[in-house]
């Protein structure tokens, strides 16, 4: 069975919705024969208004994140490599001012997740919906993204639950995936996605980079330590790029993010 090497794509308890500590993603890594363990959180947004987003570090402990993942890069040091990033979104009002906050970290390396259009992240893309100014919006702020060359790879691009037209989708998303051939940025194949059968991976969209054939990284979207290169997640993920004609990268070149 093909193995993964390298993951991007690792959350801690410090999002509200993962379990472990940061040491035991980082030994189960070394146990399933990682060389490399990226750890990239849901960024830290700073909002004009103040407030916070439920599912992201929270201000206050976003020293703590940088110091423990650095920490931890010393300690495993010789075994595992390991990264400081985040999973972010981009809004083009608060572009900046993340990036200026982030500065002040050595941050390795930024991957999108886009879950939201805008910074009012009133509609989840998750959820069900037929709008195809929606879709649109979304393959515009993917592609915005990937322009600015901050982001190292989109994560779980096909993440949008569009049920309209089906000629509407295939043509945002393949304008998505060109606009990242173009761009020379990898479209990930998620694990988060194969192990809760979420709406994604989306098989039409497989189905367009199937024709297209951009650059593909499988990220464990790891919630969970067991969840950090899940051998039958793995095996799974292998599988669904064998049916697709397609081969996943064992690592990413990383795009300075500042």
């Amino acid at each position: 069975m093909k193995k993964l090497t390298a993951n991007y794509h690792t959350h801690t308890v410090r999002c509200g919705h993962a379990e472990g500590t940061d040491r035991e993603y980082a030994e189960k890594a070394v146990e399933r024969g990682l060389t490399l363990l990226g750890f990239s959180d849901h960024v830290t947004m700073p909002f004009p208004d103040g407030h916070e987003s439920r599912f992201r570090v929270q201000r206050a402990r976003l020293d703590d994140y940088v110091e423990s993942v650095l920490s931890l890069r010393e300690e495993f040091k010789g075994r595992l490599k390991i990264l400081l990033g985040f999973e972010a979104e981009y809004y083009p009002d608060l572009f900046g001012a993340m990036r200026e906050l982030l500065s002040a970290y050595p941050v390795d390396f930024l991957i999108l997740g886009q879950h939201f259009n805008d910074s009012g992240e009133s509609f989840y893309n998750t959820r069900p919906h037929s709008d195809p100014a929606m879709l649109h919006a979304y393959a515009d702020r993917v592609l915005e993204a990937a322009s600015t060359g901050a982001f190292s790879y989109i994560a779980h691009p096909d993440l949008p639950n569009f049920t309209g037209d089906g000629m509407v989708y295939r043509q945002e998303m393949t304008r998505l995936i060109e606009g990242c051939i173009r761009l020379d940025l990898p479209l990930e194949l998620n694990l988060l996605g194969i192990r809760e059968e979420r709406n994604y991976p989306d098989p039409r969209f497989w189905e367009i980079a199937a024709r297209l054939k951009p650059r593909v990284v499988v990220g464990c979207d790891a919630h969970r330590p067991e969840h950090v290169a899940d051998p039958q997640n793995v095996k799974d993920a292998f599988d669904w790029l064998e049916k697709y004609g397609l081969k996943a990268e064992e690592t990413v070149p990383l795009h300075k993010p500042f």
